[in-house]
């Protein structure tokens, strides 16, 4: 009896472990349990938008300063509509100049410029310099935050409410990490460094002096002695009691971009070393392949009764992949169609389709059409053929690569 129940004793603590273990591993796209001390986690491919990992993205979390990244997507809005530059100025209001936490230090009645109050918000998380963005472009910070949550709409954030322009605790502030993924995404996507080299590229800078203080940037991840090789070049710290420590980042290494969403972590210590620990293995574990290109001929299919004896079959989007190591080496890409293809054919008919299959499931069915017109011969070379198939034969049958 004791033995009995000495194996149910233990049966039921290696339940409850592995109970617990997968509470606190984020899922990678391939499966596998990836521990991760944040409570919420969601990583994705920037090009693909392929989910590389996620632990609890859709519930509810405060955002903490991570709000701020939808005031900098508005006022970057402003800038790529040309409404306003960034040598406008702003006033700066009692009330941004009474905002506590994290601050720019700027002067009540000063006036800076909006180039200034996106440093001051982005590298020095400035609440002072939040609200004075908010009320110069919105005229009141309310307006600015009506603003804010229809333009979280739109980007599909519809687990987003913002309640003010900075992340300061409220009751009704609420995002999940799945929305503010999106956010991020959108905001790279948008206002891509190389159209407008004024803004994103001010979140890698590590620090900015105004007002004559120089502060430091918050993101752990644009320091230490792997900094350079890590390609970190943003975006946003956060942190109240209430929501703990977070991190929105982005990275790229070669073509390969990720957004990188944590948050509910218990110190800064805990969030340099776990946000450095993710991305490293991300880039480890995930590739980007690119398989083919758009137009690219990937075969060539036999042509029945044309002007030309086949036709270069292509897919008109690129075949591009995030896998991880595992998946990559059980992927089978085939190509399938009924051969001969009878003419006349347009260019872009669908011909047949591309497959790809990983670990023997079909994960993707890709259209395969004609890169080329082929014309139908003459009635006299038609009838011709149709001799030759009746005495040698060439029934049409699925081809497949």
């Amino acid at each position: 009896m004791a033995k009995s129940e000495n194996r149910m004793s233990w049966l039921l603590l290696t339940i409850i472990s592995l109970a617990f273990l997968c509470m606190t591993s984020a899922q990678a796209a391939d499966g596998v349990a990836v521990p991760t001390s944040a409570k919420q986690a969601y990583v994705t491919d920037f090009a693909t938008g392929q989910v590389l990992l996620e632990k609890n993205a859709r519930t509810p979390m405060k955002p903490a300063s991570m709000a701020k990244i939808m005031t900098i997507y508005i006022a970057f809005s402003r800038v790529s509509e040309r409404s306003l530059s960034l040598e406008d100025r702003f006033l700066v209001s009692e009330k941004a100049w009474k905002m506590g936490g994290s601050r720019s230090f700027l002067d009540v009645g000063s006036s800076v410029t909006l180039d200034e109050l996106l440093h001051g918000i982005i590298i020095q998380s400035g609440n002072d310099a939040a609200v004075a963005l908010a009320e110069g472009i919105s005229g009141t910070e309310a307006n600015f935050v009506a603003e804010m949550n229809i333009t979280a709409q739109k980007l599909g954030m519809t687990n987003t409410v913002f309640a003010n322009a900075t992340g300061w605790p409220h009751p009704d502030l609420t995002t999940t990490a799945y929305d503010l993924n999106l956010l991020a995404t959108a905001l790279i996507k948008d206002f891509p460094a190389e159209t407008y080299p004024q803004l994103y590229p001010i979140f890698s800078q590590k620090r900015y002096t105004l007002n004559n203080i120089k502060q430091d940037n918050r993101n752990p991840l644009l320091y230490g002695k792997n900094a350079s090789n890590n390609g970190v070049d943003g975006l946003k710290t956060g942190y109240t009691e209430e929501s703990g420590y977070g991190l929105v980042a982005s990275a790229l290494r070669g073509s390969q971009r990720v957004v990188i969403v944590l948050n509910g972590m218990e110190s800064k210590k805990e969030r340099a070393s776990e946000s450095r620990r993710l991305v490293d293995f991300i880039f480890r574990e995930f590739k980007l392949y690119d398989f083919f290109a758009a137009n690219e001929v990937l075969v060539q299919a036999d042509v029945w009764l044309g002007t030309q004896p086949n036709v270069a079959l292509v897919i008109e989007k690129p075949l591009r992949r995030v896998l991880s190591r595992v998946q990559r080496a059980k992927t089978k890409i085939s190509t399938s169609w009924s051969d001969p293809v009878p003419a006349p054919i347009s260019k872009g008919q669908v011909i047949g389709h591309l497959n790809v299959e990983i670990d023997g499931k079909l994960e993707d069915r890709i259209q395969l059409v004609a890169g080329s017109d082929v014309r139908q011969l003459g009635a006299i070379d038609r009838l011709f053929e149709a001799v030759k198939y009746l005495v040698f034969g060439a029934p049409a049958e699925p081809v497949e690569e």
